[in-house]
């Protein structure tokens, strides 16, 4: 890709959603099979570039929480594989009525998904983001702009090039799929200023880039917020369950956005569970925040400050602090959550209940670890984003959210009176 402008790409972007828009089901799954098998057929040559931005990283001091999303290693490759081959598998949204009726003069109406067109996508340090937002678009008729940032640029240019040649191969426009990531800031400037060719941004990241794309845009935005998400044990939390649970969301894989950052513990429950899941979490290697009442429980507590309740973490630390009630739970969530993901441990059911409707996040859970908030998870085969806005999308972002509706109308010579 020798072009000289980040305006030559999005043109080209443009030009080529119309003929993705086109594509049948069948068109687009041969396509995300060429990229499939051709990304089990490069893992060596990914991994190698892979290792040049993890090099880089480590020279540049960008920390392990992002070394570790920057990574790449022959099984993560194949899960990017597995993950294009899901995608193939699920319903193509494109053509699917959501709606309609028969007017009383006889026309009649449907409503369906359409395209958006050109979908642009801003993100860090996450090369398994462009291979997921690539195949999500391209399933769902869209064609891609992608900037990829400098941390993962080796990688992302090895992933843009095999993808492309792989669409080649089965007669789809290689121009489907595009980067800017070779022009730096003014190609994210560019994603951002793209109106008229950009028919939607989303950006994926640190909530800086975040809050830097959402100000700045001229185009339409889905929001992919930080997480800075929460878990509360009532006096009812079993302890096998509150242990286990806290755990796998702290510990599986903390640097990234469904992982819990603040456990909430009842009062009544403290003296019984706080001693267990710390206990829990050190052997893990957390590093336990804690309000008095945690140290007092625990050692080596670093003392909780107002800050510890609004971080995103993204590492192995966790903030405990020690609640009243149910109403004070849910207050310092109202307070200190990203409206990401939060978990309640219980067996009382009315809790339960309260908990799941009045917290006001994109998911809201019982009983589980927060890691579950993932397309993948959720069976979405991949995820373009986990979205915290209320607009168009919330939650963890598949297929449907990568398209719009449009009304047809059909007619037998009627007119308006």
């Amino acid at each position: 890709m020798t072009d000289q402008t980040p305006q030559v790409r999005l043109e080209r972007a443009k030009d080529a959603s119309r003929a993705t828009a086109a594509l049948t089901s069948d068109d687009k799954g041969r396509a995300l099979e060429a990229i499939a098998i051709a990304l089990e057929a490069q893992t060596a040559r990914i991994i190698e570039a892979n290792a040049r931005d993890i090099a880089r990283g480590r020279e540049d001091g960008i920390g392990e929480s992002l070394i570790d999303r920057l990574s790449l290693d022959e099984g993560r490759v194949g899960a990017l594989a597995a993950a294009v081959r899901q995608v193939a598998s699920l319903a193509d949204p494109v053509g699917r009525v959501v709606g309609g009726h028969r007017m009383p003069n006889g026309v009649s109406l449907e409503q369906v998904r359409v395209p958006f067109g050109v979908v642009g996508a801003i993100y860090e340090a996450r090369p398994n983001v462009t291979v997921d937002i690539a195949a999500l678009a391209l399933r769902s008729g869209n064609a891609v702009v992608l900037r990829g940032g400098s941390a993962a640029r080796d990688s992302n240019a090895v992933l843009v090039e095999i993808m492309r040649d792989a669409l080649q191969s089965v007669g789809v426009t290689a121009e489907a799929i595009q980067t800017v990531d070779d022009f730096g800031r003014d190609g994210a400037k560019a994603l951002m200023h793209g109106r008229g060719l950009i028919d939607v941004l989303v950006p994926r990241g640190s909530t800086g880039l975040i809050e830097t794309v959402v100000t700045e845009s001229t185009v339409p935005v889905i929001e992919t917020g930080a997480g800075n998400v929460h878990i509360l044990l009532d006096e009812t939390a079993p302890d096998d369950w509150a242990r286990d649970i806290v755990v796998n969301a702290k510990v599986q894989r903390p640097s990234v956005c469904n992982a819990v950052e603040t456990v909430l513990v009842h009062r009544q429950a403290a003296p019984r569970l706080i001693p267990l899941v710390a206990s829990a979490l050190q052997s893990e290697g957390v590093a336990i925040h804690g309000d008095d009442i945690v140290a007092g429980l625990v050692s080596n507590v670093i003392p909780a400050t107002e800050e510890d309740w609004a971080t995103e973490y993204l590492s192995l630390d966790i903030a405990i602090k020690v609640v009243d009630s149910l109403d004070e739970a849910l207050d310092h969530i109202r307070r200190y959550s990203t409206g990401h993901t939060e978990s309640i441990v219980t067996t009382d059911s009315r809790n339960a209940e309260r908990f799941l409707a009045e917290v006001d996040s994109a998911v809201v859970m019982v009983n589980t670890s927060t890691r579950f908030t993932d397309g993948g998870e959720f069976g979405f085969g991949a995820e373009v984003g986990i979205s915290t806005q209320k607009l168009h999308a919330r939650g963890p972002m598949g297929l449907a959210e990568l398209t719009s509706t449009k009304w047809l109308a059909r007619g037998s010579g009627q007119t308006r009176g």
